[in-house]
């Protein structure tokens, strides 16, 4: 649990560091240099704990055929604020609600297999 603890800290801290210029922007379009780093950030960051091929690990996967009972929504809830008692973090200090809902909307796409 403590590994999962310091991955997550230090990936939240990498993050703040190096993209401060993208915290909570408010667009609403997302640029394609900001859609290249989301993807980037669902398959390293997300894909530490579930999986590198989002197909599970630590977490459960993130494959559409996985996620296609699960509205929308909720997706976007438990990326912007977490599962407390577990070890998925609030990712709200770093992306903004416009920015989940596009990654929700590519990962119920599977646009991700293809970057």
């Amino acid at each position: 649990m403590q590994a999962v603890f310091f991955v997550t800290t230090f990936s939240l801290t990498l993050l703040l560091t190096l993209s401060p210029t993208s915290l909570h922007a408010q667009e609403k379009e997302i640029s394609p240099s900001r859609q290249g780093e989301l993807i980037h950030l669902l398959k390293q960051d997300c894909g530490s704990c579930h999986g590198l091929t989002l197909e599970g690990g630590l977490g459960p996967p993130l494959l559409p055929t996985d996620l296609s009972g699960k509205p929308p929504e909720w997706l976007r809830d438990v990326i912007l604020d977490g599962i407390p008692n577990t070890a998925m973090p609030p990712w709200r200090p770093i992306l903004s609600e416009n920015e989940v809902a596009w990654l929700v909307k590519s990962m119920l796409q599977g646009l991700h297999n293809g970057q």
